[in-house]
């Protein structure tokens, strides 16, 4: 099982806000290149995602299932990718002082990914989730600094 952990400068709420936008998975998740649709009660438990992985032409679509949340704390998923396989993803966050700690672990469950030796699958894993964590700062950060001021032109009334 691979595991990754980061500090994010930003409250475990500021991560959740994040994760519980699902257009935005394709923008955090290793990967994942567009969404097809979300489901109108994600990221509650039993909701799905439509994603597809690959770059075009060679696009895979497959789901991503919620099996367990628990704001702002805890996200476990069942991630599909067939033909690859399936894997379950656990994403973990405490409070810092300093923001929040975030932990992924990753595990191949089902298919072909799950025959291949854990220390090369874990390798592969830990470098893609790493990168992943990266990204997730990046949109929770980013998202936490915006001023509490900040309006938007419809939001003052400007229409064309």
């Amino acid at each position: 099982m691979s595991r990754n952990s980061r500090l994010f400068a930003c409250t475990p709420e500021d991560v959740f806000a994040v994760l519980a936008d699902g257009w935005l998975f394709p923008s955090w998740v290793v990967g994942a290149s567009r969404m097809r649709e979300v489901a109108e009660t994600w990221p509650q438990q039993g909701s799905r995602l439509h994603h597809s992985f690959g770059v075009w032409p060679l696009l895979i679509d497959d789901t991503t299932e919620v099996l367990e949340y628990d704001p702002p704390r805890h996200l476990v998923l069942k991630a599909k990718g067939w033909p690859v396989g399936e894997a379950l993803v656990d994403v973990q966050l405490k409070p810092h002082p300093e923001g929040a700690l975030v932990r992924i672990q990753e595990e191949a469950v089902a298919g072909p990914g799950a025959l291949v030796p854990q220390r090369l699958l874990d390798l592969g894993l830990q470098l893609r989730n790493a990168e992943t964590l990266r990204r997730l700062a990046y949109l929770a950060e980013g998202r936490a600094a915006r001023p509490t001021g900040e309006t938007t032109a419809e939001d003052e009334g400007v229409h064309e």
